[in-house]
């Protein structure tokens, strides 16, 4: 899609600076009541697998809590947020880092590499309605081991109670196409997590799906 940067241009040297305290502390504890320490952190942790792929990586924030001996590689569309996050975990510790539109096919270097991967904060990012979104979904399938796992979180637009502040962020965010997500939903969530894995479960903290799938069709 062409407007799929649009997701990911806010994302600025300086803007990456102001992201832990705006995104992870703020906004995740008083907008989406979905708190990072308590709650978002604990489940990467848990889902975390030793060759591990993280899509949208944000500052490194999660990465940087992996175990020391872990492999882990970078996808992102954004150079900035790929710098930033090699810088905080540590080139050393990095296997792949990429930069990469996740509508498009994986390059063949990634294909049954990773026994985990993770979409911490992509989806809502992602233009289009949640079917539009199926095709990342299909696409991450080839970077999985055969009893690999992808995990994530995303933001829903519909079917959880929004406060006044995240409504506000809400409509912003989407009239200024850094979110597209609107009609996302849980149901919506489940339908294109089911079409590509036979397992899947999502489970909704405020107003963020923590979803898993497994078992790749």
């Amino acid at each position: 899609m062409s407007n799929v940067d649009n997701g990911t241009k806010i994302y600025t040297p300086f803007t990456l600076k102001l992201y832990d305290w705006w995104v992870l502390s703020i906004s995740n504890s008083y907008a989406w009541h979905c708190p990072t320490k308590e709650i978002l952190l604990p489940y990467f942790l848990q889902n975390l697998r030793p060759n591990h792929l993280d899509i949208g990586v944000g500052t490194g924030y999660y990465l940087a809590k992996a175990p020391a001996n872990y492999n882990i590689s970078l996808m992102d569309l954004n150079k900035a947020s790929l710098k930033k996050a090699s810088a905080r975990i540590g080139k050393a510790r990095i296997r792949y880092e990429v930069q990469h539109n996740v509508f498009e096919s994986y390059p063949e270097e990634l294909h049954g590499k990773f026994d985990s991967i993770s979409m911490y904060y992509l989806l809502h990012c992602l233009p289009g309605a949640m079917v539009d979104k199926g095709v990342v979904i299909k696409n991450v399938k080839a970077a999985l081991t055969k009893d690999g796992i992808l995990y994530g979180a995303t933001i829903l637009g519909d079917g959880v109670k929004h406060n006044s502040f995240s409504s506000k962020l809400m409509r912003i965010y989407n009239h200024k196409g850094i979110f597209s997500n609107m009609s996302d939903s849980e149901e919506g969530l489940k339908k294109i997590l089911s079409e590509h894995f036979e397992y899947t479960e999502i489970s909704v903290k405020g107003t963020v799906a923590m979803f898993l799938a497994s078992m790749a069709k």
